[in-house]
């Protein structure tokens, strides 16, 4: 093995407060992420220290990307439906009489 093998390797896993600094959140919501089962972890070590791969956490904030575009472009086509529907109701009558 190599030293950028090595390197590699052990950038593979974070720790949950590597984890929390890249999601700028604190260590607490970085764990409660994990506990929860919203951000998958392992535990490794006699200590059962958490652990966080480097791929699903990228793949976390993929999806919550996801998710922010999608709940985006939910509201603006209800938003845009509502107001469309008021205005076209009220010219309707208007322009009738």
């Amino acid at each position: 093995m190599t030293d950028t093998d090595a390197g590699d390797a052990l950038a593979r896993f974070l720790t949950i407060a590597d984890t929390a600094e890249i999601l700028n959140v604190s260590v607490n919501q970085a764990y409660a992420l994990v506990r929860s089962g919203e951000l998958p972890a392992i535990k490794v070590g006699g200590r059962g220290q958490w652990r966080i791969e480097r791929a699903v956490l990228e793949a976390y904030i993929e999806t919550r990307y996801e998710e922010a575009r999608r709940s985006g472009l939910w509201n603006q086509a209800e938003f845009s439906n509502v107001t469309e529907l008021a205005f076209g109701d009220a010219y309707s009558r208007t322009s009738r009489s």
